[in-house]
């Protein structure tokens, strides 16, 4: 019976019992966030969540960045290496009459970085951004592709 596992409706894939695991992302998620008192969550900073894909001799890049405006976003490549950037400004306040019951301020730097398996041609990058989605197109450096090298 110890490599029965049961299903849980509340996980999103079936995994073996492992004890410290609880404990570990108990400590992490305590240790990223400030102590509060209140059942708010509260984000420490923005993050940019993204899909990479390759296709047809170019990658493509879909990156969520909401509320930012296109401005303040920042896109560098460097050979293989992408970096994004932007700087995010969100504010939400509640008034009763003249009296503010609740401020929250978010300031600061989001970026990401990554290295692609190609050098990226940077003369025929395109970027979009609509709807808080910046979509690159990195088309593929001719010259620059893979090699697999058979192991003898």
């Amino acid at each position: 019976m110890n490599g029965i596992t049961r299903f849980n409706p509340l996980g999103s894939e079936l995994t073996r019992l492992d004890p410290l695991w609880d404990i570990d992302d108990m400590f992490n998620k305590f240790m990223m966030r400030p102590f509060s008192l209140s059942r708010e969550r509260v984000e420490i900073e923005p993050q940019i969540r993204m899909d990479v894909k390759e296709a047809d001799g170019k990658y493509l890049v879909n990156a969520e960045i909401p509320g930012v405006n296109k401005d303040d976003i920042h896109v560098t490549v460097d050979g293989n290496r992408v970096s994004i950037s932007a700087e995010v400004k969100q504010e939400k306040e509640t008034k009763d009459g003249e009296r503010v019951i609740r401020s929250e301020r978010s300031y600061g730097m989001a970026s990401r970085s990554f290295t692609l398996a190609d050098e990226v041609d940077q003369d025929q990058v395109q970027a979009k951004y609509n709807n808080g989605v910046l979509e690159l197109t990195l088309p593929k450096k001719p010259g620059s592709m893979r090699k697999e090298i058979s192991i003898s």
